[in-house]
């Protein structure tokens, strides 16, 4: 997205999402933009992060020539340790995020219905490596945030009535931030509101691109 084209980039997205973040909060953080949440976090904010794949308290991602090979997120990208990280096996990564300790996780999707319901680990068809650990996240999270492009490459919305792809959790979306604005709904039986709107981009641009019900 150029300076020009009205709306937020990838890393003013992430901006958005970390201001969801609370003191104290152990945090999961999703592949994709979700990862630049990290970069993000206020100044004297206390915020855990952790790793599906084994790692509670990660750190910045390390500068060009100090990346340690073994040590990587769940999304495979290099990272660092904190003076407080600590390591374990994915039964125990898993039991922290089924067992409810996980505060808040921010992922990605290719779809969002309008009653919460996410698709965001398969299409049909597509090769893929698994499912990942995005079923347990929006399951045993106290807090899903979905951050995506409000439409896919073709135009089309990912914010729509019902998904079309395999569902990876039915009526678990508490806020989707996008590139056009921010919807949140105060519970899971409650409709989602726009909330606010990307600088630049007005109300009646997000329903033009928007299928989904909501209100405002």
């Amino acid at each position: 997205m150029s300076d020009t084209t009205p709306g937020w980039t990838r890393d003013q997205m992430a901006a958005r999402a970390a201001q969801e973040l609370q003191d104290g909060y152990y945090v999961n953080l999703g592949i994709g933009i979700p990862t630049l949440v990290a970069n993000h976090i206020p100044d004297g904010m206390q915020v855990t992060l952790q790793s599906e794949n084994g790692m509670l308290g990660i750190g910045p991602f390390p500068y060009a020539g100090e990346e340690d090979p073994d040590l990587i997120n769940a999304g495979k990208q290099t990272i660092s340790e904190l003076e407080h990280s600590v390591y374990f096996d994915s039964a125990t990564s898993f039991s922290m995020i089924r067992g409810g300790h996980i505060d808040l996780t921010v992922l990605g999707a290719m779809e969002v219905a309008e009653n919460g319901d996410i698709a965001n680990w398969m299409i049909p068809g597509k090769m893929i490596k698994g499912m990942g650990g995005a079923m347990d996240l929006v399951a045993g999270v106290k807090k899903i945030i979905v951050v995506m492009d409000h439409n896919a490459k073709d135009g089309s919305p990912k914010f729509i009535p019902e998904c079309s792809l395999p569902l990876t959790g039915a009526n678990v979306v508490d806020m989707v931030i996008s590139n056009l604005g921010v919807f949140r709904r105060p519970d899971h039986s409650s409709p989602f509101k726009l909330i606010e709107t990307a600088p630049g981009v007005t109300a009646e641009q997000i329903a033009a691109k928007t299928t989904a019900h909501y209100t405002s």
